[in-house]
C-alpha cells in the first residue's frame, strides 16, 4: 500500500513528465485516423458531383430543379449529422466496456460505414424525380449518420490516449498529420483507378464508363476496403488510459454541458463563424476539371494543398512550443486569409483560367501558392482538438465528470450545423450563382463553361473562403484555457487521480483480511 501511495504522489508532483503511450500506439492512432479520412475525406464532394452530374443523367430532369435538390439533400443531411453528433456523444459517454468507451464505436462501425458508402454510388434506374429525391435524401442521410458514429469517436480518442497533456498534444498532432494525408489519399485512388480502367478498357470505353460514374464506384470500394484495414490496425494496438467516470448523463445535462462551458463553446463556434471556408472543397473538383483537364486531376489540384496541410500540422506543433493554443490559432488564420487572397490576385494578374491552363509555368506557380493556402488547414486539423482535450480537463475539474464523448460531440454538433450551412451554400454557389451548365450527353462527363462561370469558381475557391477564415478566429479571442489556468487544472487533476488511486488501494487492502476470514 505504501508503494501505491508513493506512486500516486509521484503522479501528482510530475503529471506532465510521465510517458504513457508506446511509440507504436502514436503511429497506429494516426493510421486509424488516416483510414477514416481515406473514405470520409473525399466522399461529400464526389457524392455531390455523382448526384448532380451522373446518377440520373439522361432521365430528363430539369437542371435547375436538380441543383436545388442537391443543395437541399446536403443541407438536410448536415442537420441530421448535427443531431447524430450529440446523440452519439451521449452514447459514447455511456459506453463502458473492457475495450473502453471509444474503441468499440470505431472498430465495430468500420464495416457498416464501408457498406453504406458503397451504396451511395448505386443509384436507382428511374425517371421519376420523386423517387430520385427520396433516394438521395435517404441514402446520404444514412451515410452521414453512420460516418458520425465512427468519425466522432475516432476524433475524441485523443483525449483518452494519455493523461499527460504534452504527450496527448503530441499524439494528436501526429495523428492529425496522418489524417490530413489520408484526406489526400482518396485523391490518389481516384487518379489511379481511371488510369487502370483506361489500360484495361481502352480510351473510348473508359469515357463511356466515366460518363456513368463507374470510376467513382470502383474508387469508393478501394477506399472503403482501405478504411476497414487501417481502422483494424488502430483497434488492435491502442488503449484508452484516462479513467472515465461512472455517472449516467441525461440529454438535458448533455445540452447544458455543450452550451454552458465557455471555452468549449468558443472552440465549437469557430466552425459556425467560419462555415463558408469549406466551399472551396466543393468547387475544387470543378477547378481541377476546367483548369487541369479532368476530375482525376483533382489530386494535382489538392495534393499541394494537402502537403501544405501536412507541413502546417508540423509547423503548428512547433509554434505551440512557443505560443498558446489561442495565439497559434489566430496566427494561422491570418496566414490562411493572406494566402487565399494572394492566389486570387495571382490568377487574375496571370490572365485567368484560360491563360494559366495553357502554360505549365503558370500552373506550377498556381500550385505553389495552393500549397501555401494549405498551411492554414494544419491549424484547423490540430489546434481545436488540443483545445477540446483541454476543455475536457476543465469540465472534469469543475464537475468531477470526465465526458470526452460529450465534449467532442458538442464540437461536432456545431461543426455539423456549420457543415449543413456549407452544404447549402456550396451547391448554390457552384451550380446556381456561377451559372454552371450540366452535361446532357451520356458520353460527355462535363459540359464547357463560360468565362463568367470560371471566374466565379475562382472566387468560390479563394476570396469567399478567405473572408470566413478571418471570421473563424473571432470566438477564439474569448478562449482562456491557456497559461497558468491550464497548468493549475492539470496539476489539480493529477492530485485527484493520485488520491483516488490511493483510496482504491486502501479499499483493496481492507477487503483482503475480510475475504481471508470468510
Amino acid at each position: 500500500m505504501a508503494k501505491k501511495k508513493a506512486a500516486g504522489a509521484a503522479v501528482a508532483t510530475a503529471p506532465a513528465e510521465k510517458k504513457y503511450m508506446k511509440p507504436s500506439e502514436i503511429v497506429t492512432f494516426g493510421i486509424g485516423l488516416f483510414g477514416v479520412a481515406l473514405l470520409t475525406g473525399w466522399m461529400p464532394d464526389y457524392t455531390m458531383t455523382f448526384f448532380a452530374d451522373f446518377a440520373f443523367k439522361g432521365k430528363g430532369f430539369d437542371s435547375s430543379q436538380l441543383a436545388v435538390l442537391v443543395s437541399s439533400v446536403f443541407g438536410v443531411a448536415g442537420f441530421i449529422g448535427a443531431v447524430c453528433e450529440l446523440v452519439i456523444g451521449i452514447l459514447v459517454d455511456r459506453t463502458k466496456t473492457k475495450l473502453g468507451k471509444v474503441k468499440p464505436w470505431v472498430g465495430f462501425g468500420a464495416i457498416p460505414l464501408a457498406v453504406i458508402s458503397m451504396l451511395v454510388f448505386v443509384a436507382p434506374n428511374t425517371s421519376s424525380f420523386r423517387v430520385a429525391t427520396v433516394w438521395m435524401f435517404v441514402i446520404y442521410s444514412l451515410y452521414v449518420a453512420v460516418s458520425c458514429a465512427v468519425e466522432s469517436p475516432a476524433n475524441c480518442f485523443g483525449a483518452l490516449c494519455s493523461p499527460n497533456p504534452k504527450e496527448r498534444s503530441s499524439a494528436i498532432s501526429i495523428a492529425s498529420f496522418l489524417r490530413s494525408v489520408g484526406q489526400s489519399g482518396g485523391q490518389v485512388v481516384i487518379l489511379v483507378v481511371p488510369a487502370i480502367m483506361k489500360a484495361l478498357m481502352g480510351q473510348q470505353q473508359y469515357k463511356n464508363a466515366e460518363g456513368q460514374g463507374l470510376d467513382l464506384i470502383i474508387s469508393t470500394a478501394v477506399c472503403a476496403l482501405g478504411m476497414v484495414i487501417f481502422v483494424m490496425i488502430f483497434f488492435a494496438n491502442n488503449k484508452e488510459r484516462v479513467p472515465y467516470t461512472a455517472e449516467k448523463v441525461s440529454l438535458v445535462e448533455s445540452v447544458k454541458l455543450v452550451f454552458t462551458n465557455k471555452n468549449l463553446l468558443m472552440v465549437s463556434l469557430t466552425k459556425l463563424t467560419g462555415f463558408g471556408r469549406g466551399v472551396y472543397g466543393t468547387v475544387s473538383l470543378y477547378m481541377a476539371i476546367y483548369l487541369l483537364g479532368s476530375k482525376g486531376m483533382k489530386l494535382w489540384m489538392m495534393l499541394p494543398m494537402g502537403i501544405g496541410t501536412a507541413v502546417g500540422t508540423l509547423l503548428v506543433n512547433m509554434v505551440l512550443k512557443k505560443f498558446s493554443t489561442k495565439k497559434t490559432y489566430i496566427i494561422f488564420c491570418c496566414i490562411g486569409a493572406a494566402t487565399l487572397t494572394l492566389l486570387f490576385i495571382y490568377t487574375k494578374l496571370a490572365g485567368g483560367f484560360n491563360s494559366i491552363s495553357n502554360s505549365g509555368a503558370l500552373i506550377a506557380i498556381f500550385l505553389v501558392i495552393n500549397f501555401l493556402c494549405g498551411i492554414q488547414h494544419g491549424n484547423t486539423n490540430v489546434t481545436p482538438n488540443i483545445m477540446i482535450a483541454d476543455c475536457v480537463d476543465e469540465i472534469e475539474y469543475k464537475t468531477g465528470k470526465r465526458q470526452e464523448g460529450l465534449a467532442y460531440a458538442g464540437f461536432g454538433l456545431i461543426s455539423k450545423i456549420a457543415s449543413a450551412f456549407t452544404k447549402v451554400l456550396a451547391p448554390f454557389l457552384v451550380y446556381t450563382w456561377s451559372g454552371y451548365q450540366f452535361s446532357t450527353s451520356q458520353n460527355i462527363a462535363y459540359a464547357t463553361q463560360t468565362d463568367s462561370t470560371l471566374n466565379r469558381f475562382l472566387a468560390i475557391y479563394t476570396i469567399i473562403p478567405a473572408v470566413f477564415v478571418i471570421l473563424q478566429f473571432v470566438p477564439i479571442l474569448f478562449y482562456d484555457m491557456v497559461g497558468e489556468k491550464k497548468d493549475r487544472i492539470t496539476a489539480a487533476l493529477a492530485e485527484r487521480r493520485a488520491a483516488a488511486s490511493t483510496d482504491e488501494a486502501d479499499g483493496e487492502d481492507e477487503a483482503a483480511p475480510e475475504a481471508a476470514a470468510e
